[in-house]
């Protein structure tokens, strides 16, 4: 083999490493400024969380995930708060 061939093929290698390392590694802040930014915008940042939790490696994965389980355990004690407030009014009103 040529020594020019395989030097490309190492630099194409070190390519795809360092994409790679992108990919799962630190984000900058500016990343992290637009994250939030998109997290402010209705439903796009339900869609985006999903986008993020179960799509490809990404370092926003465990903070989209964590934020699905905190909605999750938000909407469902919301569920049973008001559930309490209407049953409450329901029998309330039983005794009039």
């Amino acid at each position: 083999m040529f020594p020019i061939e395989s030097l490309e093929k190492e630099q194409l290698q070190d390519n795809a490493n360092e994409v790679v390392n992108k990919t799962a590694g630190e984000m900058s802040v500016g990343e992290w400024l637009l994250t939030m930014l998109i997290m402010i915008i209705p439903i796009a940042n339900i869609v985006m969380l999903f986008v993020w939790s179960f799509g490809s490696p990404d370092p926003r994965r465990n903070y989209a995930r964590a934020s699905l389980i905190w909605m999750a355990i938000s909407i469902a004690f919301i569920i049973i708060f008001y559930g309490v407030i209407i049953a409450f009014i329901i029998s309330m009103s039983s005794y009039q």
